[in-house]
């Protein structure tokens, strides 16, 4: 029975991934916005400034974002939460940030 559970199971693929020098240094986002419509979700991945605009409010700038579907983003949710709970076991509990101030997108 075993067999055929391990038959029935997809083999594992490998790729390989290229990787040019600028996208390879990567960029730090310290807030995210998440949009969504039936065919995809975006996510905006934004660098929120110390400093404040002269009216007063925040200033965050966009560093990149990402398109992806629905099905994909359900994949990345489930992968984030994994390594979340492997990072928590390691190193201790992650405190959320609470200086980041909430918008809803």
């Amino acid at each position: 029975m075993a067999d055929e559970e391990n038959s029935a199971k997809a083999p594992e693929q490998q790729i390989a991934i290229q990787i040019d020098p600028h996208q390879g240094t990567g960029v730090y986002s310290n807030l995210m916005m998440i949009s969504h419509r039936k065919e995809e979700f975006i996510l905006d991945f934004l660098f929120l400034q110390p400093q404040r605009a002269a009216q007063g409010q925040s200033i965050a700038t966009l560093r990149s974002r990402v398109i992806t579907s629905p099905e994909h983003a359900k994949r990345i949710l489930r992968a984030l939460q994994e390594n979340l709970r492997r990072y928590e076991e390691s190193f201790g509990g992650i405190e959320e940030a609470t200086d980041i101030p909430k918008i809803m997108h």
